[in-house]
This record gives C-alpha cells, sequence and structure tokens, in this order.
C-alpha cells in the first residue's frame, strides 16, 4: 500500500495534502469528533489565512519560495499534528486532556510553523525564504504574535511563541519554559509532528536530494563559517546529504523523538488500528536508502514530485540561486 501511494498525499493515501481545502476537511473531521460541540471556526479562518500567506496574496508578503518547506509540507504536518492531538485526547482522561482551546492553539501554530520562510515586500535584501533558515523559527514565532491576535487568540501567544520552537534547533528544550505540562506535551506533538510528517513523505529522499541540500546552501547550513573564518564544507551536494540521512534519523529518534518528546509518536496507533503507518513510511524510506547507498545505484532515486510555492519555476529559480551562492562562497574561501 505503501508503494502504491501518490506523490502529494499522505500516508494513508486518502488525503491530498497539497489541497488546503482536502486538509481543512481531514482535521476538521478529527477535531470535532474529538471536542464534540467545541467551534472549529478560528482554525478554518487560519487555514484560509495560511492559503493567502503562502499563495502570495496575503498584503505585505511574497508567499511561499521554499522547495523544501513548500505548502505541502506545512498541510502535510498540521493533518499529522491533528492525528497526534486526537490520539492524545482518546488515551487521556480528566486533568490530562488538552481539550479544544489548547488544540486550536496547537493547529493554527501548526499551520504558521513555518511561516518565518516567508519573506515579506519589503525585504530587498533577501532572495528566497531558504537564507532565513538558521532562524526562521524565531521569525515563525514573530509571525504568530502578531497574527493569533487576529483570531482573538492573544492570551495564547506566550504558549505558541515558545512551543513553535520544538521544530527547530534556534532554542534549547531545557530553555523552553512552560507553566502547563500539558502546553509542553503539545509542544511535543508539534515537534513530532513536522518530522514525521516529512521523514514519511512518499518523495522524502528526492526532496532531500533536490530542494532540501539547495535550501541548506542558502541558508548557510551546507556551507557554514567556522568562529575564526574558516570555511567548512557539512555537505558537499545533495548525495552527500543522504548519505548523512540515516545517521541524522537516528540521532533524531533518540534526543527527539524518543527523547524529549516522549515518543508522542506512539498516540497515531489507536487512529489506525494499533499501527503506526507514518513510522511505516519512514521505516521503508530509510530501508530504500540502505539500498541505494550500498548499491551507489541513484538512478533508483527517479521521482520527481510536484513543488507548491507562490513563484513559477521554483525548482530552477531556487538552483540558480545556489549555484551562484556556491561560486561566492568558492571565491572568498
Amino acid at each position: 500500500m505503501l508503494s502504491a501511494r501518490r506523490n502529494d498525499f499522505d500516508v494513508s493515501n486518502s488525503v491530498q495534502v497539497s489541497s488546503p481545502t482536502a486538509v481543512g476537511e481531514a482535521v476538521e473531521q478529527l477535531f470535532h469528533a474529538s471536542w464534540p460541540g467545541a467551534s472549529f471556526e478560528r482554525v478554518a479562518q487560519a487555514f484560509e489565512d495560511f492559503e493567502k500567506l503562502f499563495s502570495g496574496q496575503m498584503s505585505g508578503y511574497h508567499g511561499v519560495d521554499t522547495v523544501y518547506h513548500d505548502r505541502q509540507h506545512t498541510l502535510d504536518m498540521t493533518l499529522a499534528m491533528a492525528r497526534l492531538l486526537a490520539g492524545y485526547e482518546h488515551a487521556h482522561g480528566g486533568e490530562s486532556r488538552l481539550e479544544a482551546e489548547r488544540a486550536t492553539m496547537g493547529l493554527v501554530t501548526s499551520l504558521f510553523h513555518d511561516s518565518g520562510y516567508i519573506r515579506q515586500t519589503s525585504d530587498l535584501e533577501h532572495r528566497n525564504g531558504a537564507e532565513f533558515t538558521l532562524y526562521h523559527v524565531t521569525r515563525s514565532a514573530r509571525f504568530l504574535a502578531r497574527y493569533l491576535p487576529t483570531l482573538h487568540m492573544e492570551d495564547w501567544v506566550p504558549v505558541a511563541t515558545r512551543i513553535v520552537h520544538f521544530t527547530g534547533y534556534e532554542v534549547q528544550f531545557d530553555q523552553i519554559h512552560l507553566a502547563d505540562s500539558r502546553d509542553r506535551r503539545v509542544g511535543h506533538l508539534l515537534g513530532t509532528a513536522d518530522l514525521i510528517a516529512q521523514m514519511a513523505d512518499r518523495c522524502y529522499l528526492e526532496k532531500c536530494r533536490d530542494r532540501l541540500y539547495p535550501e541548506f546552501v542558502l541558508g548557510g547550513v551546507a556551507t557554514p563559517y567556522a568562529s575564526q573564518g574558516e570555511l567548512r564544507i557539512r555537505y558537499s551536494s545533495g548525495l552527500d546529504l543522504l548519505r548523512q540521512t540515516p545517521q541524522f534519523f537516528a540521532d533524531v529518534r533518540t534526543k527527539r523523538l524518543d527523547g524529549e518528546f516522549g515518543r508522542a509518536y506512539r498516540y497515531l496507533e489507536p487512529l489506525f488500528g494499533g499501527r503506526n503507518p507514518y513510522m511505516d513510511a519512514i521505516a521503508q524510506n530509510l530501508e530504500y536508502l540502505t539500498e541505494i547507498l550500498r548499491s551507489e545505484n541513484w538512478t533508483l532515486l527517479r521521482r520527481n514530485p510536484p513543488c507548491f510555492t507562490a513563484q513559477p519555476a521554483p525548482l530552477q529559480n531556487i538552483r540558480a540561486l545556489m549555484l551562484g551562492h556556491l561560486k561566492e562562497v568558492w571565491s572568498r574561501a
């Protein structure tokens, strides 16, 4: 079943995760099943505003131009978050329950967890949102601080702007201070959803090679400068990024998924009859990558999935920017 998935569908091959409408409907069903009688209005409005922001229809913003962290990634992640929230609520009772208000905050935060990649129209310095990679989560927190009051959710700003950092590396987890343990748990679900959705993507390997690597180049991750000013090569190419992916996942699983996040991915299992299709898909991707690394037959990576950004020819544009950036880096080295 996993091999039969369509490129822009979720792990169950039932929800088109490139479509805000399809994901919104799936999330609404989960929400009403988990919190009967609670209003979905603010989440529905957030879906509309997400589409405006990412498509470039929101005043003051260009729209998304990052090719790995595109619209599909956020929608796929938000669907995973909704499932985790529903699974958690199913497994807990009494004072441990998250309740609808907190779940609403978690879903809205999901939709805008990567808003920090989107350039403002007043920004004349940056050419692509990938240039914000090293501090995009902080920018997302700032966006949430401005946006949540428009939904009359200003009381949740201190929480949302903290838990969004569970999706990144800009703030150490022990520095994320939250008064209510349930808020921290929502942060764990958020960080889990972000990781498992992207790594379970049917085209994850191709996207790492062709899309994440250029973002890492533009963001200063692939070729960072050390404190003494010398150039370091962390990833020399998209293929080198893939060679380091198995160790990356091992670290992520130990330190994040099974560590800080407390195996939160297990809350998916009640929704799928005891199975976890996200972890199954991740295992399948890593098994396939292991075979490729063993054989060095890179032609096995032949999928060419669609890219959902606000710009025409986004892959060609970011590749040109990447090559120009690398030329500049090497000229200064």
